[in-house]
């Protein structure tokens, strides 16, 4: 079975000299991989161009020109090109539903003891992986967050739909 590994290049592109600066280093990159008889999935490989002013360069890798990408998910956490993080709020809460959900159907016990904890064990980490850099800091994504949530966040977060 082959082999899979994960590459990702990144770089300040505010002059001509940095876009120069990621094609060397793909290039670079391409050369490596010929020596070691690898291959990039070159239909992976993505350019995700951040922050206001881009000059949206194009790259190549080998031959073939890599296609830009609006938003990346990158360790299970969603960056679009603005660093807006209101769609990963909504993926969270969603997935936080889901879980609430599978909670409250496989639980006959709707005791507050026996709810916390497993809120706490389950739920939680959903709710707080990677919150220090997706963390719901803007009006707009707070209001998201309530929307996703049915408005009720306060009360679906201290587990009061089970109970």
């Amino acid at each position: 079975m082959p082999k899979q590994a994960l590459c990702k290049l990144c770089g300040v592109v505010d002059t001509l000299e940095g876009r120069d600066a990621i094609q060397r280093d793909l290039d670079r990159l391409e050369r490596w991989a010929h020596v070691n008889l690898m291959k990039f999935n070159k239909a992976k490989c993505k350019v995700l161009h951040m922050g206001r002013c881009n000059p949206k360069h194009n790259y190549r890798l080998g031959e073939e020109w890599i296609d830009s990408s609006p938003e990346e998910k990158d360790l299970g956490v969603l960056i679009d090109e603005k660093l807006n993080m209101s769609q990963q709020c909504v993926l969270v809460a969603q997935k936080a539903n889901r879980v609430l959900g599978r909670i409250k159907r496989g639980v006959t016990s709707r005791s507050r003891e026996g709810i916390l904890p497993l809120y706490s064990a389950v739920m939680r980490p959903h709710l707080e992986y990677c919150v220090q850099l997706w963390g719901p800091s803007t009006g707009e994504t707070w209001s998201c967050w309530r929307e996703s949530r049915g408005g009720h966040e306060a009360d679906q977060m201290a587990g009061a739909p089970l109970l």
